[in-house]
């Protein structure tokens, strides 16, 4: 009885695994569509690509797995992945194929839509270039060098052409040139303090039009058709760790592991937001995303006229202005970051707030750490806002020297160094321990340091020429540039006017851009806004740049006629 026991029991048992097996197998095949692994392989075993890796190393092994919809089958020699072949789940036809790079790197694909979306569609692209051009070139002088200036910028498109086509061989090294013209450009301003500026033949009230026109265009394109990258989807789980009293670091979901590489102050902005719009706890549409880079667009927009109202007070002050907020709307790449959903405009907004109360050292240092713990690049620029002290007027045009914006400057034999230089650290010291105390109690600085730089400092990509080449000795020696021209800005030239520190920070950012493993068009908005104020700041047809006067200033006294000029002075 025993034995028929266990018989009986192995008996309903087979018939058990039987009806699993039966009941699991249609499902399988339902997810897998109508095609199998095998017929899977064989489609791609014709594919172009794979052949020629054949020729090329011999037989490749093939391994597949079905994932939303088709067959990813990969072919592998020695270990390395040769080639990824897709198959359609239901036609077995070969969709894509892709080797090197783009294996590993799905931003390589060209895929429409992972950046920008509608903004890459030619009729959205290209007239916004047109508009760019036709607001700001000097058309009565057409060979000025401002108005190369403004091709230039409009030439990362080239490359952008290329990267949409997935051809990331042709399209990164395009990108070196243009960034060398304009860290030439910066050198050039932020070092001699003079030069040909920006002269819009627009009046005032169109280019004012224009702006908010196209600002608006761009929060309804965003709100109508963006889609939010891993940039946006990590700042909003980001703040859903702060919103529920977790951690930040060490802390993010699979499908966005590496999203907590960004410095505190990135998640704390998006905090309001993501109260608002909660995260649903999936890569969704992320409505936090839109809304906060709505908001760092707005904010930028806000600062660069603030910045020319204060450069220029005055008539002057309203044309400047209207220049830098038509020049931010109208430029294709900072549409670029908005429509990504990216937190790159935040780094511009603190940095435009940064100059804004350069003359201020308290705020001033507060402003820069606040940058700093966002994104870190803005470190580069410690050494020169550590040692800034606003340009003086002379002593002859005037009963006393001020800096633009209305702030005083005291003269110069008054001048204490020491004190702006401790309240600059003292503002800074403030937001560090601020934004730290969190993630030093939990998971650790060490935690932090290594999700943070230290993943940074070792990411390969092949979005520069140092991750396609083996020029990793040329990086190194423009690493070491960068630390010293960042030290050397802190005290050459002396003084700075503002439109030098604008000019010599974008010039120190490009510096560093030329150094990084992994850049992308989104990074141009981090020195753009800064260029742009330097470009336009500067009166075209003089060989110095004009006097940055203050609403307050002082008026020269009834006893002595007004002076017939002024030396420049820097803006607070």
């Amino acid at each position: 009885m025993r034995d028929g026991d266990a018989l009986g029991g192995v008996a309903v048992a087979l018939l058990i695994v039987t009806l699993l097996v039966s009941v699991a197998m249609p499902a399988s095949a339902a997810a897998s569509g109508k095609v199998t692994r095998a017929e899977a392989i064989a489609a791609a075993d014709r594919d172009s690509k794979v052949r020629a890796e054949e020729r090329e190393h011999g037989a490749v092994g093939p391994t597949a797995s079905f994932d939303d919809g088709h067959w990813e089958v990969a072919y592998f020699s020695g270990g390395d992945e040769l080639v990824l072949v897709l198959v359609d789940g239901e036609s077995g036809e070969v969709t894509e194929s892709w080797t090197g790079h783009q294996i590993a790197w799905k931003m390589a694909r060209g895929y429409s839509g992972a950046f920008g979306h509608k903004l890459n569609a030619p009729y959205v692209f290209l007239p916004l270039c047109l508009i760019f051009l036709l607001g700001l070139v000097d058309w009565r002088r057409l060979r000025r060098v401002a108005n190369l200036d403004l091709l230039v910028l409009l030439g990362f498109g080239v490359s952008h052409y290329f990267f949409n086509r997935a051809d990331i061989g042709v399209s990164v090294p395009l990108v070196y040139p243009v960034l060398l013209y304009l860290l030439g450009r910066s050198l050039w301003i932020g070092m001699r303090g003079r030069g040909e500026g920006l002269r819009p033949v627009w009046p005032v009230a169109w280019m004012v039009v224009a702006a908010l026109f196209l600002m608006g265009f761009r929060v309804g394109l965003n709100v109508a058709d963006a889609g939010a990258i891993d940039v946006g989807y990590a700042g909003v789980v980001g703040a859903d760790r702060i919103a529920h009293g977790e951690p930040i670091y060490d802390n993010f979901p699979d499908d966005i592991s590496s999203g907590d590489t960004y410095g505190p102050v990135n998640y704390l902005a998006y905090v309001p937001f993501e109260a608002i719009w909660p995260w649903t706890g999936e890569w969704d549409d992320l409505p936090a995303a839109h809304g906060a880079a709505v908001l760092f667009d707005i904010a930028a927009f806000t600062f660069l006229i603030l910045l020319g109202i204060r450069i220029r007070p005055g008539p002057e002050g309203q044309r400047l202005a209207a220049t830098l907020a038509f020049g931010w709307a109208a430029y294709p790449y900072t549409a670029y970051a908005l429509e990504s959903n990216s937190n790159d405009s935040l780094v511009a907004a603190l940095l435009l707030m940064t100059l804004l109360f350069a003359a201020r050292p308290l705020a001033r240092g507060a402003l820069l750490a606040t940058a700093v713990w966002t994104k870190f690049v803005p470190a580069v620029l410690a050494p020169m806002y550590l040692t800034y002290q606003p340009a003086l007027e002379s002593p002859t045009n005037g009963p006393g020297p001020s800096s633009a914006g209305g702030v005083r400057a005291r003269p110069r034999a008054q001048d204490t160094p020491r004190r702006p230089a401790l309240l600059f650290i003292l503002g800074a010291l403030l937001v560090t321990a601020a934004v730290l105390l969190w993630p030093a109690l939990d998971p650790g600085l060490r935690t932090f340091y290594d999700r943070t730089i230290g993943i940074q400092a070792g990411r390969d990509s092949p979005f520069s020429i140092w991750g396609q080449t083996s020029l990793e000795p040329i990086r190194i020696a423009l690493l070491a540039l960068t630390g010293l021209a960042s030290l050397l800005f802190a005290f050459v030239p002396p003084p700075k006017s503002l439109v030098q520190l604008a000019a010599l920070s974008a010039a120190l950012l490009i510096l560093l851009q030329l150094t990084l493993q992994h850049w992308f068009y989104l990074y141009v908005v981090w020195f753009y806004p800064l260029l742009l104020i330097a470009l336009a700041a500067l009166p075209a047809g003089t060989s110095r740049p004009a006097p940055d006067r203050s609403p307050q200033q002082e008026l020269p006294s009834p006893r002595r006629p007004p002076p017939r000029s002024r030396t420049e002075s820097a803006s607070a």
